[in-house]
């Protein structure tokens, strides 16, 4: 294993690549400043080491084996690695983070969420020392992170330190963020009680007593809090329930008629127009929910990490945090598989 480490350096997976490329060993030692003899010395010292015959010895041209052909195609792999965890360094010499994770509560609009990630891959940023950025370097070399979280998971994402941006955290009254957080508000969301337009409940005339809703099976979306007490929000005691991973599941369920229930109206407004689900009113009518967005910020001041700002800039304008809760318009019912 020690000698096969030894002999597989970039330079080896380098020269396979050269000679598989121009396709004789004299073209390769050509192009690499080497005599021919010494290129050939090289693999067969590779070949040794690993036990192998790389090239057909048969073939007047430079044949590779299957091993070899195994080795070219791995070979390159690494080095598209090596260079990609150079570009990596290059940028956190820059003060850009090797990975952000941004923890989205299930609420939070899928389109524009992705849309700001489009844009952070679009990036063009210089390398140490202002070097030109890498052609399709896809970005600042900083590993994005999406999480999905419901309720109370996602402020536990960020408190225990699982993702450094939470976008969709509650906000009640009196919610302060805790040491070592910061906090700003996203905007309001209103919540729609929905039911299919076969369900009993549809054809309900006038609003919906909680004596008639507790008939009928609810549809709640389970918080993804491992540790913090879980949200449970707008069912009543004694009620069916059928619990869902996230909110585009529970709109799936609507859509199916497993049950009924409050669904963010941005996110529903499209199904209700077109017929697919009915708005009813209800005793139990939701107050407009607050949400906001927050990260850690270990020392009080501005956030550190380049990316980490890139996305509190973008978070800064009115019209990304408005569309992050209101651009729904097209969802579907998506699988979250």
């Amino acid at each position: 294993m020690t000698a096969s480490r030894n002999v597989l350096t970039p330079e080896a997976l380098a020269m396979m690549d050269v000679i598989a490329r121009t396709g004789s060993f004299a073209a390769a030692a050509r192009e690499l400043g080497k005599v021919p003899s010494a290129l050939t010395y090289n693999v067969r010292q590779l070949e040794d080491a690993l036990d192998v015959l790389l090239f057909d010895r048969r073939s007047s041209q430079a044949k590779l084996t299957a091993a070899g052909e195994e080795l070219l195609n791995e070979g390159r792999r690494l080095l598209e690695q090596i260079d990609a965890v150079a570009n990596r360094v290059k940028r956190v010499a820059t003060g850009w983070e090797t990975q952000l994770t941004v923890a989205v509560d299930g609420v939070v609009s899928r389109l524009t969420t992705f849309e700001l990630c489009e844009a952070f891959y679009a990036l063009r940023v210089p390398g140490a020392g202002g070097d030109p950025p890498t052609p399709g370097s896809g970005g600042p070399g900083t590993r994005l992170r999406l999480r999905t979280e419901v309720l109370a998971g996602t402020w536990e994402a960020l408190t225990s330190g699982q993702a450094d941006l939470a976008i969709g955290v509650r906000l009640g009254p009196d919610v302060a963020p805790p040491a070592g957080l910061q906090m700003r508000p996203l905007g309001e969301m209103t919540f729609v009680f929905a039911v299919a337009p076969h369900h009993p409940l549809a054809a309900w005339d006038g609003m919906i007593p909680e004596a008639e809703l507790l008939r009928y099976r609810a549809v709640a979306v389970a918080d993804s809090a491992q540790r913090l007490a879980p949200v449970t929000l707008n069912l009543l005691p004694g009620q069916d329930v059928f619990t869902v991973p996230s909110t585009h599941s529970k709109l799936e369920a609507l859509l199916r008629c497993l049950g009924c229930g409050y669904m963010p109206a941005p996110l529903v407004r499209e199904h209700i127009a077109a017929g697919r689900l009915v708005a009813k009113r209800t005793h139990r009518c939701p107050e407009p929910e607050r949400f906001g967005y927050a990260w850690r910020d270990a020392n009080g001041g501005p956030a550190g990490g380049l990316a980490l700002r890139w996305w509190l800039e973008q978070l800064e304008s009115p019209t990304t945090r408005r569309a992050l809760l209101e651009r729904h318009v097209g969802a579907v019912a998506l699988g979250d598989g």
